[in-house]
This record gives C-alpha cells, sequence and structure tokens, in this order.
C-alpha cells in the first residue's frame, strides 16, 4: 500500500509544516510563561481548537481518497504527518488517554490504522519521523514547533542515530569474514569512531539543550496516545535496531535474557520495516566476544588476534561510555532533574514511555550496566568475560 501525492497529502503536509508550527508555538510560550508550566493552561482554548479542527479537516478527504497507490515512502510520511497532528492534541490534552476508552479523534485514528497496518508499524508517529525519515524542504524539516531547543534536540540525535547505524553496519560485516580476517580490524575501528562521534553528540546536547525548555516544551509531544481503542507509548529515541545490533553484536547484551528480549519485543512495530529485519537477523548471530573468547585458547600470543580482541574492547569501552551519557548525564539532565519540580500527580505522565518515572529509570539503569558490562552479579553482565579478554593481552 502506498500513497499518491493528492492535493490533499500536500495541502495537509503544507499545514503540518507551516500553521500548525505557529499554532504549537503561541501555545507554548502561554503554558511556559504560566504559574504552573506542566499544566494546559484555560488560555489558548480557541488557538486548541483551531488546531483540532483544521487538521481534522485535512484528515476527512485523506480518509475518503483511500489512497492505494505507490510509494512506501509517501505513505510512511502521511503517517508521520498524522500522528504529528494526533500527538499535539494530545499535548494541548484534547485527548488523554487515562479518561478515554476510544480516542475521540476518529478520523484520524481510522487513516493511522490504514496506514500502520498496511506499512507493518505501529499506527502513530516514531522516532524516524522526526529524524532519519523527516524530509527537509529547502533545508527545513518537520518538528512540532519552532523552538531553538526542539531542532537541537533533533538535530544531535539524529546525528547520534546514523553514528550508530554506521558502528552496526561495520559490526555486521566482520560476520561473513569471521575475527581472524585481518579486515575484521579494520571495520572494528570504524565501529569505534562511529561511536566516538554518538559520544561528540551526546556532548554537545548536554551543553547546548535548555532542559526547562526541553522538559516543558519538546518532550510532551512524546506522550502516549490512543489511536482507536489502544494506547501506544510514546516515540523513543532507541527506535531503530542499529543500538541494539550493537548491544548483540559485541555480546555485552543477548536476545535470551527475558529483561533485553523484552525491550526488542516492545521496540519492533516502532521501527522502519528493514530495521524489524536487520534485527530479528541480529538475534540469531554468534557474538564477536564468543568468537574471540572461542579463539582464545590457541591465538593470545598471534597478532591478528592481539590487534583485533585490543580494538574489540576498545569498541566496548565507547558503547559503554554512550550508554552511561545516555544515563548519567541526558535523562538525570532533561529528565529526571526536571521531573523533581513536578506535583506527584503530574509524574504519572511525565515518561513516554507511560512507565512511572522511577520504574524507567531502574530499567534504564540495568540496560546501561549491561552495556557497560559492569561487575553486577544480579545481571547477566559479561564483566568476567571482558577481564578474561583483557588478561589475555598482557
Amino acid at each position: 500500500m502506498g500513497i499518491h501525492m493528492t492535493d490533499n497529502v500536500v495541502a495537509f503536509d503544507r499545514w503540518i509544516r507551516t500553521s500548525f508550527v505557529a499554532m504549537n508555538d503561541e501555545l507554548e510560550e502561554i503554558y511556559f510563561g504560566g504559574t504552573n508550566r506542566s499544566v494546559v493552561c484555560k488560555a489558548g482554548a480557541n488557538v486548541r481548537e483551531q488546531l483540532l479542527n483544521d487538521g481534522r479537516n485535512f484528515i476527512i478527504p485523506l480518509l475518503r481518497e483511500g489512497n492505494t497507490d505507490e510509494g512506501f515512502e509517501a505513505a510512511f510520511d502521511l503517517l508521520g504527518n498524522v500522528g504529528m497532528y494526533m500527538a499535539a492534541c494530545r499535548r494541548h490534552e484534547m485527548t488523554e488517554p487515562s479518561r478515554e476508552t476510544r480516542s475521540p479523534l476518529v478520523e484520524a485514528s481510522a487513516l493511522a490504522m490504514h496506514l500502520g497496518a498496511s506499512l507493518g508499524v505501529v499506527p502513530r508517529f516514531a522516532t524516524s519521523h522526526l529524524s532519519t525519515h523527516n524530509p527537509a524542504i529547502k533545508g527545513s524539516y518537520k518538528t512540532f514547533t519552532s523552538l531553538t531547543d526542539e531542532a537541537l534536540f533533533l538535530d544531535y540525535n539524529t546525528r547520534a542515530i546514523f553514528a550508530y547505524k554506521r558502528a552496526a553496519d561495520a559490526l555486521v560485516r566482520i560476520l561473513p569474514l569471521g575475527v581472524s580476517h585481518p579486515v575484521a580490524y579494520d571495520l572494528l575501528c570504524n565501529a569505534r569512531d562511529a561511536l566516538l562521534a554518538v559520544i561528540s553528540s551526546n556532548e554537545l546536547l548536554f551543553t547546548e539543550l535548555d532542559s526547562e525548555r526541553f522538559f516543558y516544551c519538546v518532550r510532551p509531544y512524546y506522550k502516549p496516545y490512543r489511536v482507536g481503542f489502544a494506547e501506544y507509548r510514546g516515540a523513543n529515541a532507541g527506535d531503530f535496531a542499529g543500538i541494539n545490533e550493537i548491544d548483540m553484536l559485541l555480546g555485552l547484551c543477548s536476545a535470551n535474557d527475558s529483561f533485553y528480549s523484552q525491550l526488542l519485543v516492545d521496540k519492533f512495530l516502532y521501527m522502519m520495516p528493514e530495521d524489524q529485519v536487520r534485527l530479528r537477523d541480529c538475534m540469531r548471530r554468534q557474538s564477536l566476544l564468543n568468537a574471540l573468547l572461542a579463539e582464545m585458547p590457541s591465538s593470545t600470543s598471534e597478532a591478528w588476534y592481539r590487534r583485533t580482541a585490543g580494538m574489540f574492547l576498545e569498541v566496548c569501552e565507547a558503547h559503554g561510555r554512550t550508554a552511561a551519557q545516555h544515563h548519567d548525564q541526558l535523562v538525570q539532565k532533561f529528565i529526571n532533574v526536571p521531573s523533581r519540580a513536578l506535583p506527584e500527580i503530574s509524574l504519572q505522565t511525565v515518561t513516554a514511555s507511560g512507565l512511572p518515572l522511577e520504574v524507567l529509570l531502574r530499567s534504564l539503569e540495568k540496560l546501561r550496566d549491561l552495556r557497560l558490562a559492569a561487575p553486577r552479579e544480579d545481571i547477566p553482565s559479561r564483566y568476567q568475560d571482558l577481564e578474561s579478554l583483557r588478561r589475555s593481552l598482557n
């Protein structure tokens, strides 16, 4: 199923890039200037009503068209536009899943479900709609607002996602060669350099992004919302295959671990279909760590082993640093600290996953420590195996 770029599709996209942004901007300034920034004020009711009705007026003719022409990209792009409209309605509390059994956005839900089912993805906007598959027109891509902090967040997240993808691509290419192949070392170097680029993007994000603006004016667009009767969690920056391919190819995480496999199951339909294929393929592969451990008894004195194992450890160290950065700096500064100022009732809806904040933080801490191969006995950490690899190089 695809979408022909009809006049209605083009008009809706133009609205998402212009008037939709202007209305969100106006509302964000009202909320941010209020006494409680976490509350959607009564002021701005006319703007919210206009956003709701204008979006519906674009969606009704699209639903009537029943587009079934050509092109995954166009169909996926339209799903993103419908999803951004629904997410804005959720942000401005014209829909709120805890008080509903079905979405009041009836036409938008119907179009989103048709598109999502046809494409094999969730019927809501996902990370890729705002990062890897967000077409720019004359230098400007789609955003909810024109706030500098939203653009910073998306710019650096997109750079980090592509860097993770480069690292994953390099590691996957080692599999048909084997760890003792001379080019395996080169590919590990490529993976390490890509992960260092993630670290640079994270550092710039940490330094330049305003935590108050992000927390109160950007994150609320990532909340869960209903499509039809079902509630879907918000978009997550990790909703692509690359980061999990790295986890499993390095051997730091395993699809056999129930905690980690649950993460994979939960994110499959939030990823592009080609990413879903890559992740399934990766789940059945032997990790590079296990391959090196198998070589260790007979190869520790060989030049290839010492070069490759040494670089492998550098890749693991870089991947662990990105995980520590995300949890210890980004999550702490942009989610945990600002949330302390919220009243208890507001904490219930602060996370994009819909989980209570303390539950989310425990899960992220566990994931960080798996990626760091931290010395913990209560998780399947590869700490001892990496230590064995390090000792073999002494």
